[in-house]
């Protein structure tokens, strides 16, 4: 279990992995695989990426503001119904604004002590949450979009793995189909 201090230092530097991480994947894969959804009704590695700047921009600055300026409350979020329309930016372009965005609340989030992981606030939809919840919830939010985009890349590739494909078969969505 870690204490109070090691989650904040864990959070700011895990939270500021991401840069690096999706500057890569941008730069270094071509847009036609960054844009491929894992399968019909997934999302694909540049959705993850706009829905992490959509958290980045919008849902976690308001939460991160909440904690560390006293508040009670905040409002909860529905990617499906609330998620910015950036079907004419490219990736680079969603990047730039992610990488700025994660710069300010890396930021903001330095401000934070240990006595403030106790706070408590209501999401509207889940009720009473503390400050360090949030933050174990922000940083599995960070791997969860990071591992499903690594997922979507790699669908192309495991079918034509030949013998190998068996080792993939926990992210081999085209043979569960």
């Amino acid at each position: 279990m870690m204490t109070d201090t090691d989650l904040l230092q864990t959070t700011r530097s895990i939270l500021a992995l991401a840069p690096a991480q999706w500057t890569a994947f941008v730069q270094d894969t071509p847009t036609a695989l960054l844009t491929l959804p894992a399968a019909p009704g997934e999302w694909s590695a540049f959705q993850c990426l706009c829905h992490l700047l959509d958290t980045e921009s919008i849902i976690f600055p308001v939460r991160l503001h909440t904690f560390l300026d006293g508040g009670t409350s905040f409002p909860g979020f529905n990617p499906d119904a609330e998620s910015t329309d950036y079907s004419q930016h490219s990736p680079s372009e969603v990047l730039k604004l992610f990488l700025q965005h994660r710069r300010d609340n890396l930021l903001r989030l330095s401000e934070a002590r240990p006595e403030y992981l106790s706070r408590q606030a209501t999401h509207t939809q889940l009720g009473p949450v503390t400050f360090a919840q949030f933050l174990n919830e922000w940083v599995a939010h960070d791997f969860n979009h990071t591992v499903q985009a690594q997922r979507a890349i790699m669908q192309p590739f495991i079918p034509a793995s030949g013998p190998w494909r068996h080792y993939f078969v926990d992210h081999d969505l085209s043979a569960k189909a």
